[in-house]
């Protein structure tokens, strides 16, 4: 059977026909479509965890149990998991337990561009990267198999490019089920990681990583493609396909398992070809590793180490090296000639009232013990990871800071330590993000007394990956009906006695709530909710200007809405963006009411 699939869509299928058992992680791109797609496939469990560490968690259960089991995660998503993941490398599975991590070069959608490759180092466990989607398919079997033969979790590497591109992919016609059934072996020394037992499972690890460097001179996906021998590259992933392009008569070492790597196939791999290059995206990780064997490569002294790899910056890196001549260089595209357009809220967005509400107010009220005299306002906002991230840019300007994770809170809380001038300090999350990682802090701003405001915007979803659900929507990985986990429940039940939930669309309440924790001289929460635009099926009618009442204050414009739009100086509304009373924070905004629903005719339902 064949089926055009993406890398993502190839996972799902690889691992559904390896025989996983179990499926757990948490949405990030590029990953995310992974376990969405696992989630189709009655007959295996699949769900949306807390956050990473737990998914990891899940996976780990499933596979002391016995069951194969797989936990897919972007790369800043395998930091938040590293603890269990070290945990499991050091005991050791029983039923195979593959760990698919996105890289993101080119930071599309991440806050930090990082190799991961280097944690299989850490963790001491092997390695497997796909160069296309039928690869993506195949590599899980082998990833699983490995699993269960050398008693090791597998890292499955990916980057945005295997992600989300699509091929042809040959899948075979049925799911492997082994044989063994699900129960767990109770085994003390094995996975209960006291100090004694411990010691004597690293003296374990290190003898694993011997037996698969050996395996890894024979692995399938580890092959020669000869060619022109004047020139070899060593290289792996997407890189391959670059490369391949660029020098399609020079010999290859593909990589399909770059840790361990076959010292003994590099060497002979070495022995046959003049000089070598090395071709890989991000760190020289493969060019280091090699070095370290002493055989001579060259590499990032001409391959880029930042961003994504294509084409034009292979054949780059090949001019500069001297094995092209100046005449393969690729032609660039000219992007001058794009419109620019700077990432906005979506129209309707339920953050925008809440930013320019705060935005305002920090300006308007008086914080007590804050300077008199400042260019800024007397106010700092910790951001969080989301779409309300986009509030950091004019006119809102209502993010100071955004690292990772669930930090806004626990930022909140040390700058507010530390004796912070600005005295008033508000830490901006997400409803998914605040059940991934803000609790936890949350709990420790309650227990050390810390007078910051904390805002929880809850549009019941997880927005920014693709509205996947999570535990408040009441809704799990595969569409049954679950237990609603009520936010406000959990914010009273860890001791806040200063919260408030107001409508995402109410100008007032949104005011009134700001201006009532910024005069509290303790912690307060307010829970924000109202729905994301996206999800909303039917949209309301669009708002429009009357041009006789508008004065051209500007006051609409400072939502940052980008349906108001200031076009030949006069402020007008784009009702192909507007959703109208869904929203209609600008009506509620406007001094003079020159903005109002438009006028339609009963007969057509077009404008009069």
């Amino acid at each position: 059977m064949k089926k055009l699939l993406s890398g993502n869509e190839a996972f799902a299928w690889g691992a559904y026909h390896a025989g996983i058992k179990v499926a757990a992680a948490y949405p990030g791109t590029p990953s995310t479509e992974i376990l969405e797609n696992i989630a189709r496939f009655p007959d295996v469990y699949a769900e949306w965890s807390t956050n990473e560490k737990v998914a990891m968690e899940v996976s780990l259960g499933a596979a002391y149990a016995g069951a194969r089991a797989l936990v897919s995660l972007k790369q800043v998503g395998l930091n938040v998991a590293l603890d269990p993941f070290m945990a499991a490398s050091t005991t050791g599975i029983d039923g195979g337990m593959v760990v698919i991590n996105a890289d993101d070069p080119g930071t599309h959608s991440s806050q930090g561009e990082q190799d991961n490759r280097h944690l299989a180092v850490l963790a001491k466990v092997p390695l497997l990267e796909p160069s296309d989607s039928q690869e993506a398919y195949d590599i899980m079997t082998y990833a699983f198999n490995i699993s269960e033969q050398f008693d090791t979790p597998v890292i499955v590497r990916t980057t945005t490019r295997i992600s989300h591109s699509k091929a042809v992919v040959e899948l075979k016609n049925q799911r492997f089920v082994p044989a063994k059934p699900v129960t767990f072996k109770h085994d003390t020394a094995k996975y209960v990681m006291i100090p004694i037992y411990s010691r004597l499972r690293h003296a374990i690890i290190e003898d694993r990583l011997i037996k698969l460097a050996q395996y890894s001179e024979s692995f399938i996906l580890n092959r020669f493609e000869m060619g022109d021998k004047t020139l070899g590259i060593i290289t792996s992933g997407i890189s391959y396909q670059y490369a391949k392009e660029i020098f399609p008569e020079a010999s290859f070492l593909r990589l399909g398992m770059t840790y361990p790597l076959p010292e003994k196939m590099i060497r002979e791999f070495a022995s046959r070809v003049d000089k070598i290059l090395v071709i890989e995206e991000l760190d020289p990780f493969l060019q280091q590793n090699i070095l370290a064997m002493g055989i001579k490569v060259i590499g990032k002294e001409y391959v880029p180490r930042l961003g994504e790899l294509d084409t034009d910056a292979v054949a780059r890196a090949g001019i500069k090296a001297g094995l092209l001549p100046e005449m393969k260089r690729l032609p660039k595209v000219d992007l001058s000639s794009l419109p620019k357009r700077p990432p906005v809220l979506c129209p309707g967005c339920s953050h925008t009232g809440l930013f320019h509400a705060l935005s305002s107010a920090a300006h308007r009220l008086k914080i007590p013990g804050a300077r008199e005299k400042s260019e800024k306002p007397a106010l700092t906002i910790t951001g969080d990871i989301g779409c309300y991230t986009l509030g950091v840019f004019p006119p809102l300007n209502a993010m100071d800071t955004c690292s990772c994770m669930g930090a806004s809170i626990g930022e909140a809380l040390g700058m507010i330590k530390a004796g912070i001038e600005r005295n008033r300090v508000v830490a901006i999350i997400g409803d998914s993000t605040f059940l991934h990682s803000g609790i936890t802090p949350l709990v420790d701003a309650v227990y050390n007394q810390a007078p910051i405001i904390v805002i929880i915007l809850d549009n019941g979803t997880t927005a920014m990956t693709g509205h996947q659900e999570h535990p408040g929507t009441g809704i799990s990985a595969q569409g049954k009906n679950t237990i609603s986990v009520k936010i406000e429940d959990i914010v009273r039940g860890v001791g806040v006695k200063q919260l408030s939930i107001v409508d995402a669309f109410k100008m007032k309440e949104l005011q009134k709530a700001v201006k009532t924790a910024f005069e509290t001289p303790e912690l307060s929460v307010i829970i924000v909710r109202g729905d994301c635009p996206t999800r909303v099926k039917k949209r309301g009618i669009p708002n429009t200007i009357d041009a006789r009442q508008c004065n051209q204050c500007g006051i609409c414009l400072s939502l940052g809405c980008s349906a108001i739009q200031y076009v030949d100086e006069h402020t007008v509304i784009n009702s192909n963006l507007c959703v109208g009373e869904q929203c209609s924070l600008c009506t509620q905004l406007c001094p003079r009411h020159a903005i109002q629903p438009q006028i339609l005719t009963k007969e057509t339902g077009k404008n009069a």
